[in-house]
């Protein structure tokens, strides 16, 4: 699959760390940005690149010239003059025979490409976003998609949005049918042309991705593995930390993880019963500062949780996830985020009013059985034994146990557990030193 990288980026915010080269030349570790880039791809057998330039793009070519000291072959597209971020697409349309990878230039990734592509293929679509949380949604573009991953809308920081919402941010990284630029409306040949005093550009969200919300031809592939923006001081010394403690390449899919298993009532929010409607939710006292804590650590956040108020008829799928889209916002606000929410909507026990029939069974995913971890473990490689299940609760410890994880009880009770702890907080401070 050809790979094309958008580095043409001038990096204004970022001027106090490098004003004299081309953002993706910005070293980490010794090592530029987009040099990190090329490595990842070559390790799995992407060696066919065009990078898009045009900032000090001499720097770049120079730097890399034709690819073949990193064990690629490099082409380049120069912009003499800015022509927007998707503007080069219309000019290599002819040699983009296939769907490519589009990534930008000024990123740190490490991502296991073949699970991005095998997803693309999956869905059928035009376009696949790799898509994630992270720790500033308020101030990111989010995504909004239906169950199957289809994107049905695309909110800017400049848009209204929903009071509460799902923490999945567009990382920058796209597997795209050239077929997007033949419907898109616009004409390759104009780009680049001057109309009423101005450059006729083409903008990847605005003119390409955008428009193809509700159309059932864009997905969404979401994943916990580390694609991070470095475009301000403070966001490019937290990329450089952990580049430093070699937490980018453990988070590849690839690679075995580990995760602190979460319970959700009594855990992360209060514990009032059945909680049946976003009014009722509310975090507990240091729950944000604890997932803040699992964030910045090698372990994923994952959330396992018994939801029978749906089986019950109390509560709808869509209702439950207005819920935890209040419980991701309010983390969110705090640089919280989660890598996966598992539930079980099954309820074994019959006679209820309004109940739903065909989710009153006897299942494998309700705690204290372990299919929601293990459901999990399957989605992102995780190491079971390596990690950890904390809950407030018989069921919680019993499900940690049966998944073959540690476990850890907030409370007192002697259940057998692995550690016991007064809250998340202190169990997650203890955890992880």
């Amino acid at each position: 699959m050809k790979v094309i990288i958008a580095a043409g980026g001038r990096g204004t915010r970022i001027r106090s760390v490098a004003s004299d080269i081309p953002k993706p030349l910005i070293r980490i570790d010794g090592v530029p940005v987009l040099e990190r880039e090329i490595v990842s791809l070559r390790d799995q057998g992407f060696t066919d690149i065009i990078l898009t330039v045009g900032y000090k793009h001499e720097l770049i070519e120079e730097y890399f010239g034709d690819g073949s000291s990193l064990g690629v072959g490099i082409e380049y597209y120069v912009e003499e003059s800015p022509i927007g971020n998707a503007g080069a697409l219309f000019k290599l349309r002819d040699r983009l025979t296939e769907d490519f990878l589009f990534l930008i230039g000024d990123a740190l990734f490490d991502i296991d490409f073949s699970r991005f592509i095998a997803a693309h293929r999956e869905k059928g679509g035009l376009v696949t976003l790799f898509t994630h949380p992270n720790s500033h949604p308020y101030d990111s573009s989010l995504i909004v998609a239906d169950e199957n991953g289809s994107v049905l809308q695309w909110l800017t920081k400049e848009d209204i949005r929903p009071k509460y919402y799902q923490n999945r941010v567009n990382a920058g990284l796209h597997i795209i049918s050239p077929k997007v630029l033949d419907i898109c409306g616009i004409d390759g040949e104009e780009i680049g042309m001057e109309r009423d005093g101005s450059i006729i550009k083409a903008d990847l969200d605005r003119d390409l991705l955008r428009p193809l919300c509700g159309s059932g031809k864009m997905f969404c592939y979401d994943s916990p593995e580390y694609c991070r923006d470095m475009g301000t001081p403070e966001r490019y010394s937290s990329v450089s930390q952990d580049v430093l403690r070699g937490i980018p390449a453990r988070k590849n899919l690839k690679n075995k993880q580990r995760a602190i298993f979460l319970d959700r009532d009594g855990t992360i929010n209060r514990h009032i019963g059945f909680l049946t409607n976003t009014d009722e939710l509310q975090l507990l006292d240091g729950a944000a500062e604890a997932i803040r804590k699992i964030n910045q650590s090698e372990f994923l956040a994952v959330v396992v949780t018994n939801q029978p108020v749906i089986a019950r008829g109390e509560v709808t799928f869509e209702g439950l996830r207005e819920i935890h889209n209040k419980m991701e916002t309010l983390l969110g606000k705090e640089g919280a985020y989660l890598d996966g929410i598992y539930f079980c909507p099954h309820h074994p026990h019959k006679g209820f009013d309004g109940e739903v029939p065909e989710l009153k069974i006897e299942c494998n995913c309700r705690k204290p059985k372990p299919g929601l971890l293990l459901r999990a473990a399957e989605d992102l490689n995780i190491d079971l034994e390596s990690s950890w299940m904390i809950g407030d609760g018989e069921r919680d410890i019993d499900a940690g146990k049966n998944a073959g994880c540690k476990t850890a009880l907030i409370g007192e009770e002697d259940l057998g557990q692995d550690m016991t702890g007064s809250s998340l907080l202190e169990l997650v401070n203890r955890l992880i030193k």
